[in-house]
């Protein structure tokens, strides 16, 4: 039994959408979550209370302060932003009473720092739900992850009463972006007693009407900062007492993204931002990199951080500069079950939205719902990541980016398909 229709999820989708926030600033977004959460009737934890704080990566404190004030500027009320501290994210437990089975889904909530188009043909304009944070979007779908989560919330609570057996766990996870969020929630233990874990996702290159299982070629990735620091002097004057901190920078660049390819599997290395310099007459005292690499396993992966960082310490003992390196996001490969595989299959060609249901795919990308894979399968459940297929106007993380709303209620229909033959 359900009241949830696919109106009611495009009405959650597109409340998410008008407001994105990036990661560990999901402060707004948080609130109204757990707000939509307990009315339906869930206890929801946050803060600290699902994330360790320990294993926090890729967190700019200006950032989480901005966002804070914007949440109470927006009517979030102080005991709210006060439950949830520092840490963004929620978690709703829903204990049938019965014994069973420990499941828990994932769901992403952070945005991507792309500026929305403003062309008229794009859909959220023409309907009024577009971005209303500047240089924030919801280019990647999770506003509609959100929804579908929502969803199986509120189905959960409808069903209580049925043959469900055990405990469900939503997780909705801050940081997905840059992937940042899942260790600190891996950490946290909440899922160390999850005998079934599942995660999906809108898009990916796939159609409307296609469920993948159980995507693979997963990339393992680490993302990091790396910081030159060397010494001011006059350009003119003095340029032999200075150490140029954007020369060392620009020879690391050079040298990461020439790394050597591995011969057992993919890899990628990436420079995305370098900035340096005071001043056009001033030798660069410090530099800054945000760089990337991945690979088709954790071994490749570790073979691409390790030859990273031999180069960028090379250059900064050549210019004689000082290193400072910080681990900033990280996820792994993983394999999937096949028996959760199995399942999904079985729930998708119940559905009648769904015309295909294809076993693989090369996902060629990372996320790190793997690393909450990992924990779990590290202590015996098992645990899958499927596609929603979904039409798009234009790729993930571009100023186009759309989904088919249509496809909501087939991701939500997976989830809650799941739900009724696992949790028996």
């Amino acid at each position: 039994m359900t009241t949830i229709d696919n109106a009611s999820l495009v009405t959650w989708r597109r409340q998410f959408h008008r407001y994105p926030e990036t990661g560990w600033g999901e402060f707004y977004t948080t609130a109204t979550l757990i707000k939509i959460l307990e009315e339906i009737g869930h206890h929801v934890l946050t803060g600290e209370q699902i994330i360790n704080p320990d294993f926090i990566r890729g967190r700019n404190p200006s950032i989480v302060e901005k966002a804070k004030h914007a949440a109470k500027e927006r009517g979030v009320d102080d005991a709210l932003l006060e439950r949830i501290g520092d840490y963004t994210g929620c978690a709703a437990i829903f204990d049938t009473g019965r014994p069973g089975p420990t499941i828990a889904f994932r769901f992403d909530i952070d945005c991507v720092n792309v500026q929305e188009t403003d062309t008229a043909e794009h859909i959220p304009n023409q309907e009024g739900f577009n971005s209303t944070n500047q240089g924030y979007m919801h280019a990647c779908g999770h506003d509609g992850h959100m929804a579908i989560g929502l969803g199986v919330a509120k189905w959960l609570m409808e069903n209580k009463n049925s043959s469900l057996k055990g405990v469900i766990k939503l997780i909705f996870q801050p940081a997905e972006e840059g992937v940042r969020g899942a260790k600190p929630i891996a950490e946290s233990g909440i899922l160390d007693d999850v005998d079934y874990f599942a995660c999906g996702h809108l898009g990916c290159d796939i159609p409307s009407g296609v469920i993948v299982a159980a995507p693979e070629r997963y990339l393992s990735t680490l993302k990091m900062d790396l910081r030159f620091k060397g010494k001011a002097a006059h350009a003119g004057m003095e340029p032999h007492a200075g150490k140029n901190a954007l020369l060392a920078a620009c020879n690391a660049t050079i040298q990461i993204l020439s790394l050597p390819t591995h011969g057992e599997g993919m890899t990628r290395a990436n420079v995305g931002v370098l900035n340096a310099g005071e001043g056009r007459n001033v030798i660069p005292s410090y530099a800054q990199m945000q760089i990337e690499v991945r690979g088709e396993n954790e071994k490749i992966n570790n073979y691409m951080t390790e030859e990273a960082l031999r180069r960028a310490r090379g250059v900064a003992l050549s210019f004689d500069v000082e290193l400072e390196t910080e681990v900033m996001g990280e996820a792994v490969d993983f394999i999937p079950d096949d028996e959760m595989t199995d399942y999904i299959t079985e729930v998708a060609q119940t559905i009648p939205a769904v015309k295909k249901v294809q076993r693989t795919m090369n996902f060629n990308g990372s996320d790190d719902a793997t690393l909450l894979i990992k924990r779990v399968q590290a202590h015996g459940g098992k645990a899958a990541y499927f596609v929603i297929g979904s039409d798009i106007k234009a790729g993930h993380h571009q100023a186009k980016f759309d989904i088919d709303e249509e496809q909501l209620f087939t991701g939500f229909s997976i989830f809650t398909g799941l739900l009724q033959r696992l949790s028996v």
